[in-house]
């Protein structure tokens, strides 16, 4: 099946039973003149009066909402993530200005809008989940922008129509059962003198190995391995990159990651040891990211 077939295919996902609905809500609501603000929250404002009931009842039948936050006419969907604080963690690393950009398991688009500020040429965002498109369509509706959103996976990356100048592959690494050819996936993505900026879960160590969860890690069910920095590092050597430069190097804290009445469920609170925070309710080491360049050259 090609690109274009996957695509096909994959369009019929927004007719599934628990997305038909939410693009019923989205068709409906009314078009808005508003200007968008760039700020830790992307922000929207508008001289009108728009229909507020009917933007919260769709923004919440949407829910989870786990990137963010967004401040649409005074409501605020406060995310899960505090997506800012690695957005201004990352962003004295990287110039995107007549870049061609792709955001891979870009969720809900935050990232991307925050993006436009940088004035790129190109923005493409990839994540094969029906949800997270509706919840970028959603946003959309009021930013109305250029921005594409492919419901892809990186393992599509290499086929895509065009190579990137710049990737940001941020929290997918460790989802991924075979990381070197994930690594390889976007080496062949890039344009030869392209980079892409990277983050994971780690733990400390100076040895090359990499943690493998028996059940789940931090409650997550589908952690394949969290490597210590060296073995990162070997990996991406191994992936066809040769520069390997690390950025930053974080825990996350229950600032960034916290519940809120837009998401349901747990989150790291209920992640970490009640009596360590140091370690997972599993017992392993509590999530720590590395955050790193990769270039070909």
């Amino acid at each position: 099946m090609n690109l274009e077939e996957i695509r096909i295919e994959r369009q019929k996902w927004m007719t599934w039973k628990n997305v038909k609905p939410l693009r019923d809500m989205l068709e409906a609501l009314e078009d808005v003149e508003c200007e968008m603000d760039l700020g830790d929250s992307v922000k929207f404002t508008s001289s009108s009066a728009p229909d507020m009931q009917k933007i919260e009842e769709t923004a919440r039948a949407m829910m989870p909402w786990r990137k963010g936050p967004f401040d649409l006419f005074g409501m605020f969907i406060d995310t899960e993530w505090q997506s800012n604080i690695k957005y201004n963690l990352l962003r004295p690393y990287f110039d995107l200005k007549d870049k061609c950009v792709a955001d891979v398991g870009c969720n809900n688009g935050y990232y991307l809008f925050k993006m436009l500020e940088d004035k790129p040429a190109k923005l493409v965002g990839f994540d094969p989940s029906a949800v997270y498109k509706t919840q970028f369509d959603f946003i959309n509706h009021f930013a109305k922008t250029d921005i594409e959103y492919e419901l892809l996976g990186v393992e599509h990356l290499p086929f895509y129509e065009h190579k990137f100048d710049l990737i940001f592959c941020l929290g997918v690494l460790y989802h991924r059962s075979d990381p070197i050819s994930m690594i390889k996936q976007l080496a062949k993505s890039l344009e030869q003198d392209g980079e892409v900026i990277l983050d994971t879960f780690m733990i400390d160590g100076e040895e090359n190995v990499a943690l493998c969860p028996a059940g789940s890690y931090s409650k997550i069910p589908n952690i394949s391995f969290v490597p210590t920095l060296s073995a990162l590092e070997n990996w991406c050597h191994k992936g066809g990159f040769k520069s390997f430069e690390v950025l930053e190097v974080s825990a996350t804290t229950i600032e960034e990651q916290r519940k809120t009445s837009w998401i349901e469920g747990q989150s790291l609170e209920d992640f970490l040891d009640p009596d360590d925070s140091s370690k997972t309710v599993e017992g392993y080491p509590a999530p720590k990211r590395v955050y790193v360049r990769l270039k070909k050259g």
